[in-house]
């Protein structure tokens, strides 16, 4: 494992069951947060908004059904999804194995 990442680390940890969410914070500064969620099969991160902060999700493992607003897209790794501020969204698992995505959330309000 490289000093500089801090992925590995934080991998060996999420380990969701069936249904459940896990998370990680990898980075945390005065403007910036990285967080990793593992959702399990048939897990779901609710919908949210940030009125003040663009939210940024980077699937790595697996595949999640990305929400935003009304609309609904399966992204596999890798994948990038915007969100811009104010827009609701979330994520759900319909596979039987773990997705992994990071959501880098910027600037912090």
């Amino acid at each position: 494992m490289s000093e500089l990442d801090l992925y590995d680390e934080a991998r060996a940890n999420l380990d969701p069951a069936e249904g459940e969410v896990t998370t990680a914070e990898l980075v945390v500064t005065d403007d910036v947060l990285v967080k990793a969620f593992a959702l399990g099969p048939g897990a779901e991160l609710d919908p949210h908004e940030h009125g003040e902060s663009t939210n940024v999700f980077h699937i790595l493992e697996g595949e999640v059904v990305v929400v935003r607003e009304d609309e609904e897209e399966l992204v596999a790794a890798p994948g990038v999804v915007r969100h811009d501020r104010g827009v609701e969204h979330g994520a759900r698992n319909e596979s039987d194995d773990v997705a992994l995505f990071t959501a880098s959330l910027c600037p912090l309000p």
